[in-house]
């Protein structure tokens, strides 16, 4: 297995007992729905984050996944949120989501949104987005009738959590949190947010981060959060990609709109 780890991505891991990487999609003992999903969508194999971050989060171990933008991390995430879901009990009136993902930005919820939709529906689960920028009453309804993962914007899941003392939805059986982006997430200041949200959700909840790059802030996060995680790197730690091109156009005040 370091042989495989090495030639296959540079795949490096710390931590005690870390389970032996997957090599294709069969081995994750996913449901039919999902693998003929993964089929119809062409992916050939798991790429080198999903390879070793899909059996340690289906292992229940709490997990750190540093890779690349475009590296594959959301299925790496979702894959093991489903099976950990089915394995629960159904929602019952009132209950809040089981799955809660938090994200910096609402283009970024959208994207995980949509992807994590696809194979929910597969499993027969419901997920539903939180986001600001958008009416917060169209959001409501939604949480109202009961949704097994929630993707969110720390902000606005904070606002949804005070409306109504928890009414609304809750976080008392969140069992399964992933934090993407999480050096964005500190970058723009939430970790107050994130943190009460933690706070909300089951003691005993499996966290599982994933960033980009790993700078010494979201090491401190990262120790006041997981318990005995699993640090996965792909490539160099803390290395950002270079197949990105950015492009940043300055416009007026009064050309904006």
């Amino acid at each position: 297995m370091a042989e495989f780890r090495r030639t296959y991505g540079d795949i490096k891991v710390r931590g005690v007992n870390c389970p032996r990487p997957i090599i294709n999609w069969y081995q994750c003992g996913l449901p039919s729905p999902v693998l003929d999903l993964i089929e119809k969508k062409s992916f050939e194999k798991p790429f080198p984050i999903q390879c070793q971050a899909i059996p340690v989060a289906m292992s229940g171990r709490d997990t750190i996944g540093i890779a690349e933008t475009g590296s594959g991390k959301t299925l790496a995430y979702v894959l093991p949120m489903l099976r950990h879901i089915r394995d629960q009990r159904p929602l019952e009136d009132g209950d809040g989501p089981i799955g809660l993902i938090i994200a910096p930005t609402r283009e970024l919820v959208l994207q995980i949104w949509k992807e994590t939709k696809a194979f929910a529906k597969a499993c027969g689960l419901q997920v539903v987005a939180v986001y600001g920028g958008v009416n917060i009453q169209d959001q409501l309804p939604m949480l109202k009738r009961g949704t097994e993962i929630v993707v969110c914007t720390p902000g606005r899941m904070r606002d949804v959590l005070a409306l109504s003392n928890g009414k609304i939805t809750n976080l008392k059986r969140v069992s399964y949190v992933v934090l993407d982006e999480a050096d964005r997430i500190l970058d723009m200041g939430f970790e107050p947010q994130v943190k009460v949200m933690l706070n909300k959700c089951r003691p005993d909840k499996q966290t599982v981060m994933f960033s980009a790059t790993f700078p010494r802030s979201i090491e401190n996060l990262a120790k006041s959060i997981l318990s005995q995680p699993v640090e996965i790197v792909v490539g160099n730690r803390g290395q950002t990609s270079n197949n990105i091109e950015q492009m940043v156009e300055v416009i007026e005040d009064e050309d904006k709109f």
